[in-house]
């Protein structure tokens, strides 16, 4: 039987990462390593999730879409996506600033790698004073002029510097180059795609004082030019309702802040639902029981599910495909 199913996750280590999965999200980390990412929930090759609650546990995501297909995605889903699941949820920890790079959309990236492209969005969880993301160009910029850029290094000049506060949201279609900057801690959602072309690391080395591969070549072909429009929304949460965040072809995200109880009526969609717990404790009441959800944690709701009821005091990011 199907239930909400909640997921290990897997740490990264990145040379950017931090502790602050920690100490913000409750995560945790192994002594001493910087860890970037924790990969809630994964269908990528080699990295697929294992379920951590239940009679399910020690199961694998595409194992389970195998077994129970649109009852646990959705029809639509199953149909379109088969035995991958369509999304990567993360939470990020940018102690330090990331590379600048791009990701290619679906048509460049079933051409090269036989792979979905990646757009996604990130929805800030905590800044540090000052801290910024990098989003787009801040004005059109030539392909010679750009290719100029990344070889004198001075490519940061050429992008749209936004300043963060917490609460704020910032969606990046593929295409789009950006960048991650310092004190930041982000959910990230994005199509299942783990291709990244890494434009510029800011002069950066390992341990061994070698600097990071780039991708100039590859990553000309994939990028808009052209100044985003504005990507930042401001989301206020309404206590007991769903607030749009984003909405676009591969995903849907809310902002949902729980008071007490609120009841979620999903018999007109067809999909899975993915909580994201950003504050608080809830608990998930479904037709077979019920599951709690603390801060930091993220669970999936089989799509079978119509009808859920939210108790307690806490946020999530509520997830699905339209």
């Amino acid at each position: 039987m199907l239930y909400p199913l909640k997921f290990t996750p897997r740490l990264k280590e990145r040379i950017w990462g931090g502790t602050a999965l920690a100490e913000v999200m409750g995560k945790e980390l192994p002594e001493g390593k910087k860890i970037g990412e924790s990969w809630e929930i994964s269908g990528v090759d080699n990295d697929v999730s294992v379920v951590a609650n239940g009679t399910l546990a020690g199961n694998d995501l595409q194992e389970l879409i195998e077994v129970y297909m649109g009852d646990l995605v959705g029809d639509k889903v199953y149909n379109k996506y088969g035995l991958e699941f369509p999304l990567l949820i993360k939470f990020i920890d940018a102690r330090d600033v990331l590379s600048i790079q791009v990701h290619p959309d679906d048509v460049l990236a079933k051409e090269r790698h036989n792979s979905y492209g990646k757009t996604e969005m990130w929805y800030v969880l905590a800044a540090d004073p000052g801290a910024s993301l990098y989003v787009g160009f801040s004005r059109t910029v030539g392909r010679e002029e750009y290719l100029a850029a990344v070889e004198n290094g001075t490519l940061p000049s050429l992008l749209k510097e936004e300043k963060v506060r917490p609460g704020e949201s910032y969606f990046i279609p593929a295409g789009t180059i950006h960048a991650i900057g310092k004190g930041l801690l982000v959910a990230e959602i994005q199509q299942t795609s783990d291709i990244t072309y890494r434009v510029d690391d800011w002069g950066r080395v390992d341990d061994n004082g070698n600097p990071r591969q780039l991708h100039t070549e590859l990553a000309v072909d994939a990028i808009d030019f052209r100044p985003p429009h504005d990507l930042k929304t401001s989301p206020v949460a309404v206590p007991n309702q769903a607030v749009e965040v984003e909405e676009c072809e591969y995903f849907t995200t809310n902002l949902l802040k729980v008071e007490d109880s609120v009841e979620r009526d999903y018999s007109n969609l067809d999909s899975f639902v993915v909580y994201i717990c950003i504050e608080g404790e809830l608990t998930v009441c479904y037709s077979g029981g019920s599951e709690t959800l603390e801060k930091g944690e993220t669970m999936l709701v089989p799509a079978q599910e119509d009808n859920i009821e939210l108790d307690g005091e806490g946020t999530v990011l509520e997830v699905y495909i339209a």
